[in-house]
C-alpha cells in the first residue's frame, strides 16, 4: 500500500512506522555480472562459478554489497507518494551495513521504516533505514539509512491547514 504525503504533518506522523515491505526479487548471476561490468568490479567471489563452486562455503557466487545496496530505489520506490512532487533525489546515506552475503539466486526484498521527516530548503528532506532481507535468513543482507530530497511545487505543502 503507498502512503499519501499532502503535508509536513502527514510526512512527520510517519516517523518510527514501517512504510512498505516490497516484493521479493532473485538476484542471478546474469544480475551480477551485469553489476560487475557496470562497475568494474570483477573480483571472482562475484563472477567465477567454478572457482566459486570449489572454494566458497556455499559453493556459489556472492553479490557485490553495492548491488544490494544499488536496488534500493527500485524496491522502495513505491511505498510513499508525496503530494505536487517535482522531482525526487536521492541526497544520500548516513550509514550503511553489510550483515549477510547474498548468494546467486537468492530472493530478496526490503523493508523501509521512517526515522525522520524534515522540510529543508523548500524540499522535504525523508530519513529512512531499509532492510534488505534475504528469504530464508535470520540476519539482513544489508541496513542502510537513506536520505530521500522531495521537492514539492505547491507552498501549501508546509502545513495541513495552509491558505
Amino acid at each position: 500500500m503507498t502512503r499519501l504525503i499532502t503535508s509536513i504533518d502527514d510526512a512527520k506522523a510517519l516517523e518510527g512506522e514501517e512504510v512498505g515491505l516490497s516484493d521479493w526479487i532473485v538476484i542471478d548471476q546474469n544480475r551480477i555480472d551485469e553489476f560487475a561490468e557496470a562497475t568494474s568490479d570483477h573480483q571472482w567471489i562475484h563472477v567465477d562459478t567454478e572457482r566459486a563452486r570449489r572454494e566458497l562455503p556455499n559453493g556459489k557466487t556472492i553479490a557485490h554489497g553495492y548491488l544490494t545496496l544499488a536496488l534500493i530505489p527500485a524496491l522502495t520506490g513505491k511505498f510513499i507518494e508525496v503530494r505536487n512532487l517535482t522531482r525526487a533525489i536521492n541526497f544520500g546515506l548516513n550509514k550503511v551495513r553489510f550483515y549477510t552475503p547474498v548468494l546467486s539466486g537468492a530472493r530478496v526484498c526490503a523493508r523501509t521504516t521512517v526515522l525522520q521527516a524534515r522540510m529543508r530548503a523548500g524540499a522535504l528532506l525523508l530519513t529512512f533505514e531499509v532492510r534488505i532481507e534475504i528469504e530464508n535468513e535470520r540476519k539482513p543482507a544489508c541496513v542502510a539509512e537513506t536520505l530521500v530530497s522531495r521537492l514539492i511545487s505547491s507552498f501549501t505543502f508546509m502545513h495541513r491547514h495552509a491558505v
